[in-house]
């Protein structure tokens, strides 16, 4: 053997007895958090409660209020601020929950604060939720409202809530260009140490700020939260859909619940549900 044979040999030799280096495994996902046994008990009978309208709770297949809210962490001891909550699906929830040891707060847009075109729609919005709040006293008497401007958005007193919660908002302030000010607004509340919880429609990649399909990346939310100062600290599957293709003519407002399809395709769009989702845990740092 030559000498230069004999030097490859004994280099392929040191290598075969040294053992194999693989990359570094990615750092796993924090575990999805779950509540203590009484705080589930708690949040089982507000999902179970009588006075949440049917068509919401039909929907609880889809929005998976139970795992979505454990997974944000939600306690019934804690402050927590819904932003823009609409005709009141989560407020059917969380405001009878958070009753006895913590706080609801309902963000609405302040109707003053936004062009005359738009005044009446967010007025009559905030108004259905008053009457839901005021007819319903039992469950929603310990409810509390604020009003904010869409172009300088205040939630509440700086670091007074533990958790903000915004389901299925994110695209629509991305089309009028006030998503990064959310953020910053929600940052401002939130304790140090508190949870941004953030469900959204998922497109497959980026779309551009005017996009009219109603879906917005996950990147795109992550890159939002983390501008305005957040941590991300786990993301679930626990909304999403393979089924939704994404690719309809009238966007996600073809799916249920908005249903805007021709008639004769009702049975297709009911096959595949409501949207896929992301469902997103953010962090204010404590410092």
């Amino acid at each position: 053997m030559t000498r230069i044979s004999l030097s490859l040999a004994i280099v392929a030799a040191l290598a075969a007895a040294q053992p194999a280096f693989a990359a570094s495994p990615a750092k796993p996902a924090p575990a999805a958090q779950s509540l203590p046994a009484a705080d589930a008990a708690a949040l089982d009978a507000a999902l179970k409660g009588d006075w949440r309208d049917p068509k919401n709770a039909a929907r609880d297949i889809y929005r998976h209020p139970k795992e979505t809210l454990s997974f944000f962490g939600v306690k019934p001891t804690q402050t927590v601020v819904e932003i823009t909550p609409g005709g009141g699906w989560y407020a059917e929830v969380l405001a009878p929950y958070l009753k006895a040891g913590g706080t609801y707060v309902a963000a609405v847009v302040d109707p003053a604060s936004v062009a005359e075109k738009s005044r009446n729609y967010y007025q009559r919005s905030a108004d259905g939720l008053q009457k839901k709040f005021t007819d319903g006293a039992a469950q929603y008497d310990k409810a509390t409202t604020v009003k904010y401007d869409p172009a300088a958005p205040v939630f509440g007193a700086p670091a007074s809530a533990d958790v903000v919660l915004t389901f299925r908002n994110v695209h629509n302030w991305r089309k009028a260009s006030q998503a990064e000010g959310m953020f910053k607004g929600f940052f401002a509340v939130l304790k140090p140490g508190g949870v941004l919880g953030v469900v959204e429609h998922r497109a497959n990649k980026d779309v551009a700020a005017d996009d009219d399909t109603g879906y917005v990346s996950e990147a795109q939310v992550i890159a939002l939260a983390e501008a305005a100062g957040f941590r991300l600290d786990a993301k679930s599957e626990v909304n999403a859909n393979p089924k939704d293709t994404k690719d309809y003519a009238n966007g996600v407002w073809t799916l249920p619940p908005s249903n805007n399809h021709p008639e004769a395709e009702r049975a297709k769009y009911q096959a595949i549900g409501e949207s896929d989702r992301m469902t997103l845990r953010f962090v204010k740092p404590h410092h």
